[in-house]
Parts: C-alpha cells; structure tokens; sequence
C-alpha cells in the first residue's frame, strides 16, 4: 500500500475521563488498558499496515512533548503542531496540507488516538478493505454500532454497503 498514510488525532483534554484524566495529561497520553499508552496503541496497532516513515501526528502545542516523549520513533517533521486548536476538522486541515508536500498523491487514514480496539487483526484488515475503496475514490468512514444513545458522540446514518468485500465488523 505505497500510497496509504496515517494521521492521528492526539489532541483533546479528555475531560469525560476526570480526573484520571487532565489537561496535563489528557487520556490518549495515559495507559489506561495495559502498560502501553493509547496513543502508543494507537501507532502499534497502524503500524501493522503502514509503516512508521507514513505516520503523521497532529495536536495543539501543550501536547507537542508529550507525543516526543511517547513516540520517539516518529520523525519531528511528522508530527504537525496546530497554532490555534480549532477542533477536528481544522486540526485534519492543516495536517493534510502539511502531508500533502510529503505525497500529494497520499491516500489517508484519519484515526484517534484514544480508541481501545481490541480485535487488531480485525482492524487491519478493514483498513485494508477501505484502502481500496479510498484508493478508487471513494470517502470512506469506518465506526462501530452504538450500544445506546450519547449526545457526546457524533451518528453517522448508513447508506447502502459498498462492494469492498464481506463486511468485517471491528
């Protein structure tokens, strides 16, 4: 997958998860489900499928050591620093310009870097399986089904399945 690149989110103050979590130290940067922390998880899990020179990283400033101390492997010039924190869609923005110079060309995953997945060969193989669709131009958006409603998390309405493969549930 020559064209497939990672962007992880690590910003966030993880206020849902005080006071184990802080501003210091908001939740992806904590190691919440073993000795690994989840934005450590985060790149473990990616790896697998894209290596480590295709990574990227994009936070706010107050962030900018801990994700160097956390993930030393990844290259300076990979991890995007924003200016102004403006949310998600303004963090994707700036990071994908910043990408873009990189492989204008590049076809990208956008990933969190505070989900627990479990079922990691499960993962890899639906990324792989939406690389294709995103490589064939389609925007592709991958989620889980809610077990209940939570007005803190954004619903994606399903349209009709593309033809990728049999579904493979994460």
């Amino acid at each position: 997958m020559p064209r497939l690149y990672a962007l992880i989110l690590s910003g966030g103050a993880g206020t849902r998860l005080w006071p184990l979590s802080r501003r210091d130290k908001p939740k992806q940067f904590l190691p919440l489900t073993g000795e690994r922390t989840l934005l450590q998880d985060t790149v473990d899990r990616v790896v697998e499928v894209i290596p480590l020179e295709r990574i990227f990283a994009v936070a706010p400033p107050e962030h900018r050591l801990l994700i160097h101390e956390q993930l030393p492997e990844l290259r300076t010039d990979h991890v995007v620093i924003e200016p102004y924190p403006r949310g998600n869609a303004a963090a994707i923005g700036l990071a994908m310009a910043a990408l873009h110079a990189f492989d204008p060309e590049a076809v990208v995953a956008i990933l969190p870097s505070d989900h627990v997945i479990e079922r990691r060969g499960k993962f890899r193989e639906v990324l792989i399986a939406a690389t294709a669709a995103a490589e064939a131009g389609k925007l592709v958006t991958l989620g889980i089904e809610p077990e209940s409603a939570d007005t803190g998390f954004g619903y994606i309405e399903a349209g009709d399945r593309l033809d990728l493969r049999t579904p493979l549930p994460v």
